[in-house]
């Protein structure tokens, strides 16, 4: 029974850490919104970087709003029939994310120093490689997907195995994120409806399905038993999620409506992502 209680207090702990409460795609589907790493398609999105690596692809999309909505800049509609709905979820992942999420991550990094933090983070973002590796030959980007396949290589040695950003900091090769979200974008699949998943947070029909692809490309997702998965992927999710405390207050705080900002600051977002 503790061992039942442990596995599922970890998994919930994992699930909600991405970028509660604007999150599925790094969704993250993680990385959600863009979150990294792989994810976090639910690309768990919401990370805030090294001050001393450049890592612009996992900015912090809600950061950088204001690419993605200059002013006077009208906003595409956005299909979203199950809003409903979505307002009731979105509020849940609120109150997850203050009572739940949001303390664990301060207790964190009360206790990790920042700069071990952004090695863990550079550390699982190495892990990943194969979802962006698979995802740029997917879309016919060769030449990114070869400098990924390098980056591997490099900072899986001269990185200590991932922990420092060795191929962007000594060799200024940059990651070139893609999930399979954005593959699907790029082979004229449009987003469908907006869907707030509850714990995951925003996503799409498109990327929803594209977090259900990334999976099996994540090595995380084949270890055995799934204790230590689940343990591993908490450890994760938690450590990105420390990096990001106060964007989402950012983003509540300044809205005129909260749920209508994330929505249209991760459709943009991800609209932004496909495009480039």
């Amino acid at each position: 029974m503790n061992r039942l209680i442990l596995i599922v207090t970890l998994f919930v702990l994992y699930l909600i850490s991405p970028a509660l409460p604007y999150s599925a795609a790094e969704l993250t589907p993680y990385d959600m919104l863009e979150t990294g790493g792989a994810g976090s398609h639910h690309e768990r999105v919401l990370y805030v970087q090294d001050s001393q690596d450049d890592d612009s692809y996992m900015d912090d999309p809600f950061e950088e709003d204001s690419d993605y909505l200059e002013e006077g800049e009208e906003l595409e509609q956005i299909a979203d029939p199950l809003e409903p709905v979505n307002r009731v979820f979105f509020q849940f992942n609120d109150k997850l994310y203050f009572w739940v999420m949001k303390p664990v991550a301060e207790g964190y990094a009360a206790l990790v120093p920042e700069g071990a933090r952004v090695s863990v983070k550079h550390f699982f973002t190495n892990i990943s490689a194969p979802v962006r590796v698979v995802n740029n030959l997917l879309q016919m980007k060769i030449k990114p997907a070869g400098k990924e396949l390098m980056r591997f290589g490099i900072n899986s040695t001269f990185g200590m195995l991932g922990l420092h950003d060795v191929a962007k900091s000594e060799l200024d090769i940059s990651a070139y994120d893609e999930d399979f979200g954005q593959t699907l974008g790029v082979w004229g699949v449009g987003p469908g409806i907006f869907i707030n998943w509850p714990v995951l947070g925003p996503s799409n029909i498109r990327d929803t399905l594209g977090y259900a692809g990334d999976y099996f490309l994540d090595p995380l997702n084949y270890l055995k038993p799934s204790l230590d998965r689940t343990a591993i992927k908490a450890t994760d999710g938690i450590n990105r999620a420390s990096l990001s405390i106060g964007d989402y207050e950012e983003i509540k705080k300044d809205a005129f409506d909260p749920y209508d900002a994330v929505k249209d600051i991760y459709y943009q977002y991800r609209k932004n992502k496909i495009d480039r």
